[in-house]
């Protein structure tokens, strides 16, 4: 402040003003911004701050976040963007650790085309008019739903409405674990498939009866599977699902990983227990090889009821096996999914209605079985553990090597989510 003479000049007005204060203020970062940086790294995602600020600011926040740790992180102005090739872009963003300041908007479009050119999914949020731009050519446009402009929004594919970053990374989670979950319901779903395709093989081409009737299939697919399936599909996000690197674009649903444990190692190993109930029920009871049976005959329909319940009883024991490609059954409580358990309860009511009740058996072809076939049937269940356990132990011991062999060199990020 001045206080002015009387006569004074307006031009000389501002001159010799006396210091008051000094007046600063903050606009900090949300809590939860910290542990959502830290996630996105163990879940390899690689985060880039891409500011029109200050460098100096930009820097701050970046270290106030965790998105710089290290003492010389690449910290890239715009004037520096200008002057650098397409190709030299690319190479700078190769820092583990970078921070992009007093960038306009070309400049942003810039960098995000570099980073897609690296063949990285690129998520960019952005709440200007400026950002538009690195927006539309982004793979993921996350635009700001409280803050932002409406070109900005227009310009996105998906409008955050908390504005807040950690919502990006738990729609990652949820992303993982949904694909996860899919996978997990096909696994499941088709395994059965084997037991019962294997009947109608030995039906053609080993003069056996057929083991399995086509309203009993109908049984397992719409009846006993569907709870447990569904309940496959809700699971929670494993624990691990953000610490592992992000998939391949080329990855797929349907691997050949999952068709080799699906259809030749667990739905075989269905198959064998299925059709040893059905020859345990014949050969007991007399039956000699390449004989036919009626389709009404007491000792047919028992056979193909054990043939039945062994399928469910071995699907119960593979829902669990289901829930995790790697991790051991024993790790974690087998009742924590209450969709899973309802569903095993629900396919053993099932099962029993379908095979101790006489409407049961007139609408699926079924008869009563004694205890000693549901006995012979577990230990097949039990050895399908163990072999599941074992395989399961060995991508353990598999993965934990290549973690450890990536770990002891230099990786490129797959995935990249823009601050802007």
């Amino acid at each position: 402040y001045r206080v002015l003479p009387s006569g004074y000049a307006l031009a000389d007005a501002e001159s010799d003003l006396i210091v008051t204060a000094l007046v600063g203020f903050e606009d900090p970062p949300r809590p939860v911004v910290t542990a959502a940086v830290r996630r996105c790294r163990e879940a390899g995602i690689k985060v880039v701050m891409v500011t029109g600020d200050h460098p100096h600011t930009a820097l701050a926040v970046a270290r106030a976040i965790g998105l710089v740790q290290s003492a010389t992180p690449v910290l890239l102005t715009g004037d520096d963007v200008g002057r650098m090739s397409d190709t030299q872009i690319q190479l700078a963003l190769d820092a583990h650790e970078i921070v992009c300041a007093r960038v306009t908007a070309d400049q942003k479009l810039r960098i995000v085309t570099a980073l897609q050119r690296k063949r990285l999914i690129v998520a960019v949020t952005g709440d200007g008019v400026n950002d538009a731009p690195a927006l539309r050519a982004a793979d993921i446009g996350i635009a700001m739903g409280i803050s932002g402009t409406d070109v900005a929004r227009e310009a996105s594919d998906v409008v955050l409405l908390d504005d807040n970053f950690a919502s990006i990374v738990d729609a990652v989670e949820e992303g993982r674990a949904i694909f996860e979950n899919i996978r997990k319901f096909l696994t499941y779903i088709l395994t059965s498939n084997v037991p019962e395709l294997v009947p109608y093989l030995a039906f053609a081409f080993a003069r056996v009866p057929l083991a399995l009737t086509i309203v009993q299939i109908l049984a397992v697919d719409l009846g006993t599977d569907m709870v447990p399936a569904l309940g496959l599909g809700a699971e929670p996000p494993a624990d691990e699902v953000m610490r592992r690197p992000p998939r391949s674009r080329q990855d797929r649903l349907l691997t050949p990983a999952l068709l080799v444990r699906v259809y030749l190692f667990l739905g075989v190993l269905e198959a064998v227990a299925a059709m040893a109930a059905f020859f345990f029920v014949l050969v007991g009871a007399g039956w000699q090889w390449g004989e036919m049976l009626s389709p009404n005959d007491l000792l047919y329909r028992q056979a193909t009821t054990a043939c039945l319940t062994a399928v469910v009883i071995v699907q119960v024991v593979n829902v669990h096996l289901c829930r995790s490609r790697r991790r051991s059954v024993f790790s974690r409580p087998l009742f924590d999914n209450h969709l899973i358990t309802t569903g095993i309860f629900a396919e053993v009511a099932l099962v029993l209605l379908i095979v101790y009740t006489a409407g049961g058996n007139a609408v699926f072809g079924t008869a009563p079985i004694g205890y000693r076939v549901w006995l012979f049937v577990v230990p097949f269940a039990l050895v399908m553990l163990m072999l599941e356990e074992g395989r399961k132990a060995i991508v353990r011991w598999r993965e934990s090597g290549t973690i450890a062999s990536a770990g002891s060199r230099s990786t490129k990020p797959a995935t990249m989510a823009g601050r802007s």
